[in-house]
């Protein structure tokens, strides 16, 4: 939701002026590649109870997520390798931080914690099948179908969740909640679309 109302501002001001000083100094996969491990950070700082470490890693992480595919772009080298690629690291980083939550308080945030993965697994395979049944017309490298729970409001939540521990529990069944109702959108809208098209 988010992604749709700033991105064009946030594109402007914090993307653009970067691409062409980059893009003679580092491949758009060595940028996944470092966002994956910025991801992967959190882990390690949760554990030793370092929020605002967490927190800057995760947000250095995103933005090097929406640069890797801008950079592409603009040298002309997208690809349907390095698509896949984001997709998949998008998806580690989020593993790695719910993980996160987990290990800090294992009793406490089990449940909530796996119900949060399995939200994510529905909603990107909701997302990932549309996109497979639906002809792209995006700059994107495949149809990229928008939701209500994007990877900013994850990002959101994610931060909320390290900064106020102790809702954790409520915080996260509204996660899966807007998770869940956002693959329930998405599919509503596809099956439309499928109506109009038959």
């Amino acid at each position: 939701m988010l992604e749709q109302t700033l991105r064009h501002h946030y594109q402007r001001i914090l993307v653009d002026p970067l691409l062409s000083r980059l893009s003679n100094r580092i491949t758009p996969l060595a940028l996944t590649g470092l966002s994956g491990l910025l991801g992967l950070l959190c882990v390690p700082c949760l554990l030793l109870q370092k929020p605002f470490l967490a927190i800057s890693s995760l947000l250095l992480s995103g933005y090097l997520d929406t640069l890797d595919g801008s950079l592409a772009r603009f040298q002309g080298k997208s690809s349907d390798f390095g698509s896949a690629m984001d997709i998949i690291v998008d998806r580690i980083v989020e593993f790695a931080v719910i993980l996160a939550f987990y290990l800090s308080n294992p009793i406490h945030n089990g449940l909530p914690a796996l119900l949060m993965s399995g939200s994510i697994l529905l909603c990107i395979t909701s997302f990932l099948v549309v996109g497979i049944f639906t002809n792209n017309t995006t700059h994107k490298s495949f149809h990229y179908s928008p939701g209500l729970m994007e990877r900013a409001e994850a990002f959101i939540f994610f931060i909320v969740m390290i900064l106020c521990p102790e809702y954790f529990n409520p915080l996260a069944g509204l996660f899966c909640i807007l998770v869940c109702f956002t693959a329930f959108l998405r599919m509503l809208e596809f099956k439309k679309n499928c109506a109009r098209i038959s």
